[in-house]
Formats: structure tokens, sequence, C-alpha cells
């Protein structure tokens, strides 16, 4: 497995399985045959509500502990709860781990990156990072921090390169985890002719080609899937790699279309909902 490393020195791996909008069973499941395939990178978060179904997946799989990079989220509402990550590392079953974010931009949210700092000195995460902050959140975030995050986890795909994130990304060594990596799903995306030809030429599906692109962008990726025919073929991504030309190619689909939007009223709403978590 290929892997990247993170401003704080450690590996993680450029391909994962993600577990955003998987119910408990089909998350157990899905981690549990991503794990035998030989993937070591679990993303899930507070908010999915199946931590406990991703951690009883990854003790099916008999694969060990150490030899997983499991990634979680807090959600706003547990920013200002003092055990929020006792919490969280009790519902998937471990005492740590390997990559802990704040979810969204909302409610107090510099408390909640305080706890993942205190998590990231005591052991319990090995690395910390933001999700859905944009750059002039990650500026303010800069003059309060104590430890650097090495990671952002955003939308990120041929249509949508984030060009003026990056920019402020690489100031600071912050690695970026792609979610919506092949556009929602957008057929348009998908069935660009750019994709197609590639296919052909590697052997390969457009889908396939759209995840080798973000690797060689630098990028971490996370596509998710309850299909096990699907996350076989996300994981047959490793054996080609595109040329400088074909980058520039794709490169000139950035259309700065996304497919995620959020308003301040939204990230208010985000502070006051507390996710329904799975019972023991």
């Amino acid at each position: 497995m290929e892997k990247t490393v993170l401003n704080n020195h450690l590996e993680c791996p450029v391909i994962g399985i993600g577990t955003y909008m998987l119910a408990p069973a089909d998350a157990e499941n899905s981690v549990r045959e991503a794990l035998k395939m030989g993937y070591s990178l679990i993303d899930t978060a507070n908010a999915y509500v199946n931590e406990r179904a991703v951690g009883r997946g990854m003790r099916q799989s008999g694969v060990k502990r150490e030899d997983i990079f499991l990634s979680t989220k807090l959600w706003p509402s547990e920013y200002e709860n003092e055990n929020a990550v006792d919490e969280t590392l009790e519902r998937l079953g471990t005492d740590y781990v390997d990559l802990l974010y704040i979810h969204q931009p909302a409610g107090n949210w510099l408390a909640g990156y305080r706890l993942l700092e205190k998590a990231y000195k005591e052991g319990r995460a090995k690395s910390i990072g933001i999700s859905n902050f944009e750059g002039k959140y990650i500026e303010k975030l800069q003059t309060e921090w104590e430890i650097a995050p090495q990671f952002i986890q955003v939308e990120a795909h041929p249509y949508y390169t984030q060009k003026e994130l990056r920019r402020t990304l690489d100031k600071y060594g912050i690695r970026l985890m792609s979610w919506y990596p092949l556009g929602h799903g957008d057929p348009s995306l998908i069935n660009e002719p750019v994709f197609a030809s590639l296919g052909r030429k590697y052997g390969k599906t457009p889908a396939q080609v759209i995840l080798r692109w973000h690797i060689q962008m630098g990028f971490v990726v996370i596509p998710g899937s309850r299909n096990v025919d699907h996350i076989r073929d996300n994981l047959n991504i490793l054996d080609f790699r595109l040329t400088d030309e074909e980058m520039k190619q794709i490169a000139e689909l950035d259309r700065d279309r996304r497919y995620y939007h959020r308003t301040d009223e939204q990230l208010a709403q985000f502070a006051a909902w507390k996710p329904h978590f799975e019972k023991a």
C-alpha cells in the first residue's frame, strides 16, 4: 500500500474507505471486507452514527489494530464536552485513533480543536485535523493553534480541485483528504471523454482513473461503498500512473463546481444538533 508522510512524520495510506451514509450493518460489513482486501485506512465520524459498527468490522477482520489507520471526527455539539474523545474511543472500541478531526467550523470550534490538541499530547490521537474548513477559518485557527493540523478533509474532485485552499495548505504542510472524490457520482464527471480514453489505455474504469488522479494530486482519497465489488475496484488503482500530460488534460476540467454547499444558518444548526449515538 502506498503511503504519504504527514507534517508530524506519521505515515498514512493514500487510499482508504469512507463510511459516510452507511447504515451500521453496511459499515460493519464494508469495513470488515475492505480490511481483508488490503485496505488499512478507515474513516468515520460521530455524525455518521456508525462508529460502533466500524469498530466491530475492524475486530472481525482479523487485522491487527496497529496495522489500521483509523480516522474519526468530533461533531460540533461535542466540542465543549470534555469527555467527547473518551466517549468516541469507547464507541470505536479502541484506546486511540490515528486521526481525529473536528467536523465543521461550527459552534465553539476552537474549544473542539483544543480537545484534539489534548488528545494528541496524550497519545489518544496520533494526528489531528479539520474538516470542511475553508482558508479563512484556517488562517484564524493558525493564530490560535499550539499544534498544526496534519489533515484537512474537504470536497475535492476534478471539477473542484481546491486551488485556492491548497495554496494555504502548502504554507503549513497540511495534507488534503478528499471526500466526494467522484463528484458525488455525477455522471457528467464520470463520463468525461478523457476518463474513458485513459481507462481504455490503462485497462481501468473511469472511476479508477479519477481515484488515481487524486493520489497523484497528493490527496488521500476515501471513496465509500457498501458494494464489495466496488470496494475492491477502488483499491485496484496502484498499478498504473498517469503521465504529466494526462494530468494536465484532467486539470482542464476544473470548473470550480462543488456539490456541497453550507450556509451560516446550517452551521448554527450543526452546533445545536446532537447525534443519537448507537447503543452499546
